[in-house]
């Protein structure tokens, strides 16, 4: 008989189908928690992942928004230590949106992303930009609010003198400031926004280009504000020349030199120790320095004999050195410094301390200044005095400097203006403060290394007379060719010379020397053009006809000098063609009674 017992349990459908089966004593688990453990091990790193991308995202969305805040809030703030207030006003409100986007951007899942292709590129500018902003917002903003703060009243002691220590701790503020700006053009230049997208791209080149421009003019600022306490005799009294130069005989810096200040300086007060005109520093047998071949080709000995014709080159260290050299020679003393400038700037300055006594009584205001000593003083002493009476009164003006007349921010104001329109010049006698000089606009150091780069079209007078006041100048930019392999842009020099119609009758001092083979009234003018140096030489073209003129070379620079002859109420075009460097090109010229010194141009 068959036995009959419990039934033998059936193979599973697993088993069916070839599986292994369980060891013993470990039983599979029933197939449906063995679904659910494998999604979840599938589900739970997507969803983290998700989570994490999302939170990424709000982070993005927060720093995204602070940025727009703190943008729209940077909109309405000057950076400009003279607009101290505004910029004190604002960076609170900078501040707390700056601040929102460095938090947003630095948490660590941020982080963590950036390495993720094409999004980690967006995400790394956006922290880098949040970060650089942030810096601005926390450490430069508030030290150019600082500095402002002290040229707002805070220079001036009451007896007049300059506060040597509140410019000491405006020098290390604004040192902060151009630190703190430098490091963060540097993270914002290693960006890439060709690598961004195109809602990106655009706001980080405006970045890159606000924060370069800020480094650009902070970063000269400094070094040149740091040695501001030593030039102002804070380690001893110095002794500066302070050049006038006559801009009715154009000379490439702005004019003749016409007289010449002796200024003592020492711990911040101002006092005129001397002053001479030209009468006093008549012309010598020989240069006062030696001169070089090419300094005696291009300017002929002209600019080592005669003080007035020192300034015959652009280069304001030579012109400097020179006029210093004759002062020792014929005056004696130490010489710590030049400072040179003309009667547009000085007439700014007047603006500002109010009107200084005139040599023939009376006082002289802004209004009218620049004509009153350019052309009333040779008809009222046509007996060759006038150079005195320049003298006179610019030592006048830095007597009411001195004396504490005008608020320091007017001043730092118009001294600005002078030097960004380049009619103020600074050299000094100590090497390390004028390596500092030489590296700025001020320094006018224009055969230095820092500005090989810059062209220059400089006017010297030729006609040996006083009508520079009469010319209207202007460099102006054409025809640019911004692609291929050399980019050019057309520079056009254009004057404009329109003398009283009595002209002819006014003193020899005034129209110019009768042996010049010229109707009395015309304005004969040398034009040179400077190439960059190591530069190819210039082509000129006057009223659009090719001009050949003279040629030499001085500092690695080519040198083209044309003649032109305006009789009155005549124009002339001189143009020249300038290589581009970067798209961009910036001009040196002679600043006149009616244009500045520089004139620039970029591509774009």
């Amino acid at each position: 008989m068959e036995h009959t017992g419990p039934a033998a349990p059936a193979a599973s459908d697993d088993v069916r189908a070839g599986a292994a089966p369980a060891a013993a004593g470990h039983p599979l688990p029933p197939p449906r928690r063995r679904r659910r453990t494998v999604l979840l091990v599938v589900l739970v790193p997507l969803l983290l992942l998700v989570a994490a991308a999302a939170w990424v995202g709000v982070r993005v969305a927060q720093a995204a928004d602070a940025l727009q805040d703190a943008r729209a809030a940077l909109a309405g703030v000057e950076v400009d230590p003279r607009a101290a207030g505004a910029l004190a006003d604002g960076l609170a409100d900078v501040r707390t949106h700056t601040s929102r986007a460095r938090t947003a951007a630095s948490d660590p899942l941020w982080r963590a992303a950036e390495v993720v292709p094409v999004a980690g590129d967006q995400l790394t500018a956006v922290r880098v930009v949040a970060t650089a902003v942030d810096d601005l917002a926390r450490d430069a903003l508030p030290a150019v609010a600082e500095l402002g703060a002290l040229l707002d009243g805070g220079l001036r002691l009451p007896d007049g003198r300059v506060d040597v220590a509140a410019v000491d701790r405006g020098a290390a503020a604004l040192g902060t400031a151009a630190a703190t700006t430098a490091a963060a053009h540097d993270r914002l230049a290693a960006l890439d926004p060709d690598r961004l997208l195109a809602r990106l791209a655009d706001p980080v080149r405006e970045v890159q280009a606000t924060v370069a421009r800020a480094d650009a003019a902070l970063g000269p600022a400094a070094r040149g504000v740091a040695v501001l306490p030593q030039l102002l005799g804070a380690q001893g009294p110095r002794t500066y020349l302070v050049l006038a130069l006559n801009s009715a005989e154009l000379r490439a810096p702005g004019g003749i030199v016409g007289a010449v200040t002796a200024v003592r300086v020492e711990d911040g007060a101002v006092t005129v120790v001397d002053q001479r005109s030209t009468l006093d520093l008549r012309s010598l047998d020989a240069p006062v320095l030696p001169l070089s071949p090419e300094e005696v080709a291009t300017h002929t000995d002209r600019l080592g004999r005669w003080v007035q014709n020192a300034a015959l080159t652009p280069h304001f260290p030579r012109t400097a050195e020179l006029v210093a050299a004759r002062w020792v020679r014929d005056v004696g003393g130490p010489v710590d410094g030049v400072v040179a400038t003309d009667p547009v700037a000085i007439a700014g300055l007047v603006d500002v301390v109010g009107p200084v006594p005139h040599p023939d009584g009376g006082e002289l205001g802004a209004d009218g200044f620049v004509r009153a000593l350019l052309r009333d003083v040779y008809l009222r002493h046509p007996e060759n005095v006038s150079d005195a009476v320049f003298g006179a009164v610019a030592a006048g003006v830095v007597a009411a400097v001195g004396e504490g007349r005008g608020s320091a921010p007017d001043l730092v104001a118009a001294l600005a203006r002078a030097v960004d329109e380049r009619r103020l010049r600074v050299w000094s006698a100590h090497p390390p403060e004028q390596d500092v000089l030489a590296a700025s606009v001020v320094g006018a150091a224009f055969l230095d290394a820092p500005f090989a780069a810059d062209a220059g079209l400089f006017l010297d007078d030729a006609s040996q007379g006083k009508l520079g006041l009469d010319l209207s100048t202007a460099v102006t930019f054409r025809d640019a060719r911004c692609e291929g392999p050399a980019p050019r842009v057309t520079a056009v020099l254009s004057l404009d010379f329109r003398p009283p119609a009595d002209v002819a009758s006014l003193p020899r001092g005034v129209v110019g020397s009768p042996d010049l083979g010229v109707p009395p009234g015309t304005l004969t003018t040398i034009v040179s053009a400077w190439s960059p140096a190591g530069g190819d030489p210039l082509a000129l073209r006057r009223d659009g006809t090719a001009v050949g003129g003279t040629s030499t070379t001085l500092g690695g620079r080519h040198v083209q000098q044309v003649r032109s002859v305006l009789a009155p109420g005549a124009q002339q075009e001189i143009a020249v063609d300038l290589p581009l460097r970067d798209g961009a090109v910036t001009v040196w010229t002679t600043p006149t009674v009616t244009s500045p010194g520089v004139a620039s141009f970029r591509c774009g």
